[in-house]
C-alpha cells in the first residue's frame, strides 16, 4: 500500500486545505492498482511549503536559483519496489500554486491535485527533459488526475 507522510511549513495552506492529510491520502488511494503496489510498504514523504524555501532548495539541489511550483527528490535512480520502499521527498510551493489570489477553492485544489500527481510521477522515475520523455509523462499524469478526478470528491 502507499502512504504519503504529509507536513508543513507554511501556515497558509490551512487557509485552502482543512484536513491536508486526507486530502492527499484520498488522491493517493484513488490511483490505479498499479500504483497502491499491494502486500508492500510504499512510502513518501510531501513538504507543504513556500517560494522562499522551495527557491533555496531548487538553487541549492538543482542551481536554478529561481521558486517553482513542485520539486521531487527520489531516492533512487532506477526505483525498484520491495517489500518496503520509501520513494523520496516531494516539496510544493503554496505561493506559487496560489496565483492568481483571485482564484477559487475548486480551482487551487485542481491545480494541487495536478501538481501533486506531476511530483508524485516524479518519484517513480518519469521526466520531462526530452520530448518523448515529456510525451509518456504527461499521459500518464492526465490519466491520472482524470481517475483521481472521478473517484474522489475534491472539489
Amino acid at each position: 500500500m502507499i502512504k504519503v507522510n504529509v507536513f508543513s511549513e507554511e501556515k497558509a495552506w490551512s487557509k485552502r486545505l482543512k484536513n491536508k492529510d486526507l486530502f492527499f491520502k484520498s488522491i493517493c488511494k484513488a490511483f490505479p492498482k498499479k500504483y497502491h503496489f499491494f502486500n508492500k510498504k510504499v512510502s513518501f514523504s510531501l513538504l507543504l511549503s513556500n517560494n522562499k524555501n522551495i527557491k533555496r532548495l531548487n538553487k541549492d539541489f538543482r542551481d536554478k536559483n529561481a521558486s517553482t511550483d513542485v520539486l521531487s527528490f527520489p531516492l533512487y535512480k532506477k526505483i525498484k519496489i520491495s517489500k518496503s520502499t520509501y520513494l523520496g521527498d516531494v516539496v510544493m510551493s503554496y505561493d506559487y500554486i496560489d496565483k492568481p489570489k483571485s482564484q477559487d477553492i475548486r480551482s487551487f485544489k485542481k491545480k494541487v491535485t495536478k501538481i501533486f500527481i506531476h511530483g508524485f510521477l516524479h518519484l517513480l522515475g518519469f521526466d520531462h527533459i526530452k520530448n518523448n520523455d515529456y510525451s509518456k509523462m504527461l499521459k500518464e499524469e492526465n490519466r491520472l488526475y482524470k481517475l483521481v478526478k472521478s473517484k474522489v470528491k475534491l472539489y
